[in-house]
C-alpha cells in the first residue's frame, strides 16, 4: 500500500519571526535587567560576561537572516560594539533587530530547505541554520538567568515573550 504524503506547513514565515522576535525581546529584557557595570564583567564558571554573549547573538541574527535572504556570508564578527554601555549595547540590540526585519521578507520559501554554508563555515539546511540561532540565544539567555539570580536579581519570567 502506498502512502501519500500532504505537504502541511506547521509554522508559517511569519509565525516563525514572531516567535524568534518574541525570544530576542525577552532576552533584551535580560540585557535591561543586569546593572551597567556586571552586564560587561560578572561572569559565572568561566563564561563570559553576558555582555559578550549578547554581541555572539548580534553577530549571528542580523547578518545570519541577511545571509539566508541574499546567499552572502560574511565572516562572524562578535566584538563588542557597545565600549561598555548598556545603552549602547541596547541601541546595538535595537539594530540588529530592525536588519532581521528588514531581510525577512526577503528570504524566499525555498531557502529554508537548500544546503548552504552560513559564515563560511557552518554547513547545513536554512532552516537547520535558522533554528540554531533561536536555539544559542535560548541557551545564551539561560546564562544570563544564571547571573542575574546570582546577582540576586530576579530575571524576567521566561514564558513572557
Amino acid at each position: 500500500m502506498e502512502t501519500q504524503v500532504k505537504n502541511e506547513t506547521l509554522i508559517s514565515k511569519e509565525q516563525l519571526l514572531a516567535h524568534w522576535q518574541g525570544h530576542r525581546a525577552l532576552t533584551r529584557r535580560v540585557i535591561e535587567a543586569f546593572p551597567e557595570k556586571e552586564l560587561f564583567s560578572f561572569s559565572v564558571g568561566g563564561m563570559r560576561p553576558f555582555a559578550e554573549l549578547a554581541s555572539e547573538l548580534m553577530a549571528i541574527a542580523g547578518p545570519g537572516v541577511k545571509g539566508l535572504a541574499t546567499n552572502e556570508w560574511k565572516e562572524l564578527d562578535e566584538k563588542d560594539p557597545s565600549k561598555g554601555s548598556k545603552a549602547k549595547l541596547l541601541e546595538f540590540w535595537d539594530k540588529t533587530t530592525a536588519e532581521i526585519d528588514e531581510y525577512w521578507p526577503q528570504i524566499e520559501e525555498g531557502r529554508f530547505q537548500e544546503t548552504m554554508l552560513a559564515f563560511g563555515m557552518y554547513e547545513d539546511k536554512g532552516y537547520c541554520t535558522l533554528l540554531y540561532f533561536i536555539d544559542n540565544e535560548i541557551h545564551h539567555r539561560g546564562q544570563g538567568y544564571v547571573y542575574l539570580r546570582a546577582l540576586g536579581i530576579t530575571p524576567p519570567n521566561f514564558w513572557e515573550r
